[in-house]
Formats: C-alpha cells, sequence, structure tokens
C-alpha cells in the first residue's frame, strides 16, 4: 500500500490531530500549507515527514505538492476557497481528496464538478469526511440499513459547549451561503427564522434546547439516501459558545491533546411507523475528525472500498462495518 498521503492546512490545530493519527495508522504524511515557517516547525517535531508548500491560489505549486502522494487530506478552511484547487490538484496527479468541511456550499461545489456527466475521476472525491458532514452520514446510513425508502432523517448534535478555534472562526465569516435541508426529497432554503426544539440526547448530555444549523450532512445525505425529509439541529448553547467572539480556542487536557468538549451526534429515522435511533458520543469535535478521515483514507488505500468518482460518506464506505472499526478511546456508538 502507497503510504504518502498530503496534509494541507497540516499545523492547523485539526490538521495537527490528522498528522499525529496518520504517523500512528504506520502512514508518512507530507505536510503542506500556506505558511513554510510553521510547516518547518511541524517537520521537525515528526519524524520521516517531508514539508511541501504551497498556496491554494498557485496551480504549479499545488501540482508540484501531490505529487507522488496517494491521498491528500484538506483541513485547510475556508473550504469554500480551498476545496475546489485541493480537488483539482489531487484528481490530476491520480490522487484520492478527501476533506472536513462543514460548509454545504463547499461540499456540494465538488458535487456538481465532479458528478457531471464526464467528469467522474478514477479515484476518490470524498468531501465532509469529518465530525460535521461524515460522522452523521455514516450513522444515518448504518440506521437505515436495509430501507429503499426514508420518510425522514433528523440529526440532532449536542454540545456541553463549543470553544471554536481561528479557523472555524474565519470559516464562519467566509460561509454566507443559503443553508439547506432537504424537503420533499428536494434541497430548499431552511425555514427562517429557524427552528427551535428540545432534544433529549442519550448521557452524558440530557435535554438540551437545539436550533436548526444545517451543516454539510445534510448534502452528503442528499447525494445517496432516498429520504424525503433531512434536518438537523445544533445545541443552543454551542451556538452561543461560537457567536461570542470571547469564548476562547479549546485547551488540550488529555494526553491526546483534545479538549474537555462532550458531544452526542443523535440521528432518527423514520420509514412509516417505524422508528430507528443511533447514536455516537465522545470528545472533542476537532479530535475526533482524525479518525475518521484517516480511517477513510486507509479503507481507499488497502482496497477495502473500491468506490471512485465524488461520493458521499456513506456511500463510499460501509457505514456498519466503518463505525464498528472506530476505537471506543474516541467514539462510542449506541445503536438498537
Amino acid at each position: 500500500m502507497e503510504s504518502r498521503v498530503l496534509v494541507y492546512g497540516a499545523y492547523g490545530h485539526t490538521g495537527r490531530f490528522v498528522v499525529a493519527e496518520l504517523v500512528r495508522r504506520g502512514l508518512v504524511p507530507v505536510l503542506s500549507g500556506r505558511s513554510t515557517t510553521a510547516l518547518d516547525d511541524l517537520g521537525a517535531q515528526v519524524p520521516g515527514s517531508e514539508v511541501r508548500p504551497a498556496s491554494v491560489d498557485d496551480p504549479a505549486a499545488l501540482d508540484a505538492a501531490v505529487r507522488g502522494v496517494s491521498a491528500v487530506v484538506n483541513v485547510a478552511g475556508p473550504f469554500l476557497d480551498t476545496a475546489r484547487p485541493l480537488a483539482d490538484a489531487a484528481v490530476q496527479a491520480g490522487a484520492h481528496y478527501l476533506d472536513v468541511a462543514a460548509e454545504q456550499a463547499a461540499v456540494q461545489g465538488l458535487y456538481d464538478a465532479y458528478g457531471a456527466p464526464g467528469a467522474a475521476p478514477d479515484v476518490a472525491v470524498v468531501p465532509a469526511m469529518s465530525f460535521y458532514g461524515g460522522l452523521a452520514d455514516l450513522l444515518a446510513t448504518a440506521a437505515t440499513t436495509g430501507w429503499d425508502t426514508i420518510d425522514a432523517v433528523t440529526v440532532g448534535i449536542g454540545l456541553d459547549r463549543w470553544w471554536p478555534t481561528r479557523g472555524t472562526r474565519i470559516t464562519g465569516e467566509r460561509n454566507t451561503a443559503t443553508r439547506l435541508v432537504v424537503d420533499g426529497g428536494q434541497l430548499v432554503p431552511a425555514p427562517a427564522p429557524a427552528t427551535e426544539r428540545e432534544w433529549a440526547f442519550p448521557a452524558p448530555l440530557g435535554t438540551q434546547t437545539v436550533v436548526g444549523v444545517p451543516f454539510s450532512e445534510i448534502v452528503t445525505m442528499a447525494r445517496h439516501l432516498p429520504a424525503t425529509r433531512i434536518e438537523n439541529y445544533l445545541a443552543s448553547v454551542a451556538l452561543g459558545d461560537v457567536r461570542d467572539p470571547a469564548t476562547s480556542a479549546p485547551q488540550a487536557v488529555d494526553d491526546h491533546g483534545r479538549s474537555a468538549q462532550v458531544f452526542v451526534v443523535d440521528v432518527v429515522v423514520r420509514r412509516g411507523r417505524e422508528e430507528r435511533r443511533i447514536a455516537a458520543t465522545g470528545r472533542d469535535i476537532y479530535a475526533v475528525t482524525a479518525p475518521l478521515v484517516v480511517e477513510a483514507v486507509v479503507r481507499l488505500l488497502d482496497g477495502r472500498t473500491q468506490e471512485r468518482g465524488v461520493l458521499a460518506p456513506g456511500k463510499a464506505f460501509d457505514a456498519q462495518d466503518f463505525l464498528g472499526s472506530l476505537s471506543a478511546e474516541w467514539l462510542t456508538i449506541d445503536a438498537p
């Protein structure tokens, strides 16, 4: 198995988690991003890694950066700006492309670009392979196994708090696109004002007030699940944190570098009178993105998935097997 994986934005908060997980899984990270100084500093801490600086507005530099790698993991937002240039460079180099985009428009942009007739690449392009996007998609896909129709998929994202990174704040400012939900089997603008309700999350969170805030999982699920309605909700306390400029960045409290943040992603699916529920519980939404996206890379490289083209996470991988392979140190899955 080819083991060289380029991480764009490697020196960022999430990027460092991804680099560490690649090393743990026996893959060789190629460190890339805009800042040569930051890359050199990180490279000195990661034996065997290679540094390849590149800017997304320099196609020649991107082409040089991705040369000879088997996969590209883009963790540098805003993905509205970085996804297409990096995906194009990866595809041209014959490398799989994955990112961790929460922005719906960035994900849909890749679906449009590579999903058009005759545009499908010979590699896998898997945007939103992360806490926002991929995790809920995999959960919903696993929960609806055996269903050929789905009346509703409803996602509750429970957080006890949200310490946003600088990248999260920059992405939020950049992402002014209309947010979408699925209604009548079609992507449509989300209701305005946003719907607010109570959600009874599994332990340890319990009941929280949540508000409709659609992330990229809406778009990824709409890509492959035959659902009439798809919507998601975010804990209002977390929304308040990320909107407050005084909220601090995440601080490490364990040996993995994770913060004390607790999350529960709770997915309820319905077909007629039948209802199923599945939930994932863990710590630190940024840290858990690393085992999700790296497991996806490993499965693409070792041949456990042969899917090619632009793909939703739940379409690219066997959802039940994928979720079951993740260490309980990162995620606890509660399924009926």
